[in-house]
């Protein structure tokens, strides 16, 4: 049990010393993320549109 509660304690003082992002910060990386994923989605949506299509015409070429 003391192995377990000197973890806990350690945890915390780990978690005190953490330097969290302001409010700003955390809304602008959350922007870049939430872009990057989309346009990511996009990307592949795209590709695999293209591919399929590509593999499509093969087969029936």
């Amino acid at each position: 049990m003391g192995k377990i509660t000197g973890f806990l304690k350690d945890v915390v003082s780990e978690m005190r010393k953490v330097s969290w992002p302001k409010r700003e910060q955390l809304t602008k990386y959350t922007i870049v993320v939430l872009v990057t994923v989309v346009f990511m989605a996009v990307y592949f949506a795209l590709t695999d549109l293209g591919i399929s299509n590509l593999m499509e015409w093969y087969i029936n070429f």
